[in-house]
């Protein structure tokens, strides 16, 4: 590479670091706007009474009168103090503005500065494809950026199918944050090029799909953290304790358990086979950069384990036993390991993967 195409690399890289850097002040905004959102929003006691009403009465058992020669008996009902989240029939609630038009305004707002954010997020990732010629995915400085690109572009596509997915902005802008400033602060690696193992196609195959599959992973473990809440809020609501104060207000806002559910299996479901793939696709690279398809690498290791909780965690799903609470902990157990592999294994394990930058 001669001077000239050096100095124009090193400013496209400049570009792509200031544009980073102006997604997370964008993303900042978008946080607050969402913060303003839950602050703002809220269920009118109407309608919070209302909810009340129809849950007391989907969880009242009903009396079953039966006439024997002329002898009423009333049959004891059985009493049930915990309902699955499939069979509550408790509607979705309104969303994080509630029924107030300022906080619906703020979620507006908050959702067009997303977009903003994602826009010079997907710039700078762009930008640094260009710097580095090549995929802007060989490190973890690169994966965490491409990462985070990834997760909003799927919320916002959700967003676009007219999905009713708005209660996961504050999530999401929050993880994006988080990941983006772990990025620059920690995982920071200057314009460079690959190792020879990665010099390979594989790495827009392999790497592409472990991102992929780790942004829809992301959604799928924050619909599943907040069904524990909107579940234990819930069987409150079955079982006739109080529920006020501003935690109550936000619950009640949420959608409902088996809502919450429901999505985060689909996910789950829907992104299992690429993650599969992915690491199919990764033993396939392996065999052509090391001359082995699998040699339990601490990273091969744990995206095996990864798989095979998230394996169980489906057909846990299909198995009526295993249905809500227990699954969702799994669900939980499989992201964290997904978690694990990516920052404890690169970070602080060696390997044939540890090509970090760090």
């Amino acid at each position: 590479m001669n001077l000239a195409a050096a100095a124009v690399n090193e400013n496209v890289a400049h570009i792509s670091n200031y544009l980073i850097y102006s997604a997370m002040a964008v993303y900042t905004l978008a946080f607050l706007a969402h913060v303003t959102e839950w602050t703002f929003g809220s269920r009118s006691k109407v309608a919070v009474q209302s909810a009340a009403l129809v849950t007391a009465a989907a969880a009242k058992p009903a009396v079953t009168v039966k006439s024997a020669g002329g002898t009423a008996v009333i049959e004891r009902p059985q009493v049930v103090t915990r309902a699955t989240a499939s069979d509550r029939g408790i509607p979705d609630g309104p969303g994080a503005a509630g029924e107030d038009e300022q906080g619906d305004m703020y979620g507006r707002i908050a959702i067009s500065l997303t977009v903003l954010a994602w826009a010079l997020h997907v710039g700078g990732v762009v930008a640094r494809a260009i710097s580095v010629e090549r995929a802007p995915w060989g490190n973890m400085y690169e994966f965490s950026t491409t990462f985070g690109a990834t997760a909003v572009t799927a919320y916002l596509v959700l967003l676009a199918l007219g999905k009713n997915v708005r209660w996961i902005g504050l999530f999401i802008t929050t993880a994006v944050l988080l990941d983006l400033g772990m990025a620059v602060s920690v995982l920071y690696t200057a314009s460079d090029q690959l190792v020879p193992a990665l010099h390979s196609y594989w790495l827009w195959i392999h790497v592409s799909c472990a991102i992929i599959s780790g942004a829809l992973f992301f959604l799928g473990a924050t619909a599943t953290f907040l069904f524990l809440f909107r579940d234990s809020y819930e069987s409150g609501l079955l079982q006739g304790k109080p529920n006020k104060g501003r935690w109550a207000n936000a619950m009640s806002r949420l959608p409902a358990a088996s809502t919450l559910d429901k999505f985060a299996y689909r996910v789950n479901a829907a992104v299992f086979p690429l993650w599969t793939f992915t690491i199919v696709a990764g033993a396939i690279w392996a065999e052509a950069a090391w001359g082995r398809y699998w040699g339990w690498d601490p990273k091969e290791t744990w995206s095996f384990i990864t798989f095979v909780l998230y394996a169980c965690y489906l057909h846990a799903r299909a198995t009526a036993g295993w249905k809500g609470r227990k699954a969702a902990y799994l669900a939980l157990l499989a992201f964290a390991c997904f978690l694990f592999n990516y920052y404890g294994v690169n970070i602080f394990i060696t390997g044939k993967h540890s090509y970090a930058g760090v």
